[in-house]
């Protein structure tokens, strides 16, 4: 479909005004061939492939940005699951290849570098057990690297042994990243139903179905969905809809103008582009506020999941028919640190854990950037983290948990990372023992709804 330039003037608006941008450009890097027994030789030409496929990445995006005047917010890369690179490999061999990912990365001078993963939805080699335990060190000694651990789908069910380990793993970085709020939190999602070719960051990983190395974009712009919104007025829900979708239809069609045009410059293929919805903790550039423009009195209030249920509708519709290339998570993000509107309704006590919960059932993705005391024991992170992985599990959708047990801190206090990453207030969080249930280990069986052969 040919790109009318009527479509770039009225995006180059939106920029100017509403606070739209296209939140990632991700180049997908394969790191397979770069196995090897000696840590040495692998970390080598981890290092090498990421320097020659990556060094131009920041360039070309600028480049863009600059004939298009739509700023490209970050631009990141993202790599095979690190635990099949080196699945021969311990822990302490495990967090060398993170050192060199974060120097890669901050050589090339992208924002983030992710896929220090592992996918243990059915059972863990031990390759995944070491990475999984080389996690806590290998966040705390890196700025650049991000991490996730798939730990449940529909076909497979959850891996309960791996979400307790990686309820300790949580906790363990919390305390060594402790001196800076336990940002190493801020940097580990837990999936269930983790996607291959998600663009966001902390849980993008190159899938081992891609090419070699592929060009993904992730959109962004709620700021101007919430605009058209607000000059819709007083309509009824199927014409909110559609004024929804004809905005939501014009942004993806810029986003994916801008990621094709990087991925000509790199010579290399155009993957997808995620249609999420994706908040800063800048005013106006909020789901929150689209959800109040929609009519709640504050993000919690009853109908906060509907609306949220619709918006995403038909942010997916719009997506698939402005591209025929849609992929990642594609819906609106609910983080909490990372939006002002929901920030403050959690300040003001109208939006609790459990509604949150309930709200991840309908959004794109799952508990995002929760910030919860430090003292919060493991067994009940678990029950949070297996709580979520049901919803994802049940529904056949992802969901995920980047939840922050603050070191130190309590409800009432706040940590506080600047930038995308945000503020966030500490949420109480329910203590009623969950560790009779979590600790039975094993797999909760999948669903009926996997048998679709």
């Amino acid at each position: 479909m040919p790109y009318e330039f009527e479509e770039i003037l009225e995006t180059i608006k939106m920029t100017e005004i509403e606070h739209f941008d296209i939140r990632t450009v991700t180049m997908g890097i394969s790191l397979r061939d770069c196995a090897d027994r000696n840590i040495s030789v692998t970390t080598q030409k981890i290092y090498e492939k990421i320097m020659r496929l990556g060094s131009n990445h920041v360039n070309y995006a600028k480049e863009v940005e600059r004939q298009y005047g739509i700023s490209i917010a970050n631009k990141r890369i993202s790599v095979t699951p690190i635990a099949i690179v080196g699945d021969a490999f311990g822990p302490d061999e495990f967090v060398k290849i993170a050192e060199v990912l974060d120097k890669a990365a901050t050589e090339v001078g992208i924002d983030y570098i992710a896929g220090y993963s592992a996918l243990v939805q059915k059972g863990m080699t031990n390759g995944d057990l070491n990475l999984i335990n080389s996690i806590p060190v290998a966040l705390s000694t890196t700025k650049k690297v991000c991490s996730s651990i798939n730990i449940g789908s529909t076909k497979a069910g959850i891996n309960m042994d791996a979400v307790n380990m990686m309820s300790e793993v949580i906790k363990h970085t919390a305390f060594l990243t402790r001196e800076n709020d336990s940002v190493g939190c801020a940097k580990l999602v837990v999936f269930c139903n983790a996607v291959e070719d998600n663009p966001f960051v902390a849980g993008a990983f190159h899938g081992v179905t891609e090419p070699e190395v592929v060009l993904n974009v992730g959109i962004s712009g709620p700021g101007v969905v919430l605009d058209a919104i607000k000059h819709a007025g007083k309509v009824d829900f199927q014409n909110l809809a559609e004024v929804i979708k004809k905005t939501v239809f014009k942004i993806t069609r810029a986003g994916e103008l801008l990621g094709r045009k990087v991925a000509e410059r790199h010579n290399i293929p155009f993957g997808i582009v995620d249609i999420s919805l994706a908040p800063t903790p800048a005013e106006g550039d909020s789901i929150g506020d689209i959800l109040i423009a929609m009519g709640v009195q504050d993000v919690g209030a009853p109908g906060t999941t509907a609306a949220l249920a619709m918006l995403n509708d038909c942010v997916k519709k719009a997506g698939l028919m402005a591209s025929s290339s849609v992929g990642g998570m594609s819906g609106a993000f609910i983080p909490v640190s990372e939006d002002a509107s929901m920030i403050r309704a959690v300040e003001k006590g109208n939006l609790s854990l459990e509604k949150l919960e309930a709200m991840t059932a309908v959004c794109s993705v799952g508990l995002d950037m929760i910030a919860v005391p430090g003292d919060t024991p493991a067994p009940t992170i678990a029950g949070i983290i297996a709580d979520e992985a049901a919803i994802g599990m049940i529904n056949d959708k992802t969901t995920a948990v980047r939840i922050i047990p603050a070191y130190g801190k309590g409800v009432g206090e706040y940590v506080d990372y600047g930038g995308l990453l945000g503020r966030a207030p500490i949420m109480p969080v329910r203590l009623l023992d969950s560790s009779n249930l979590v600790l039975r280990g094993g797999r909760i069986p999948a669903p009926m709804r996997s048998l679709t052969n």
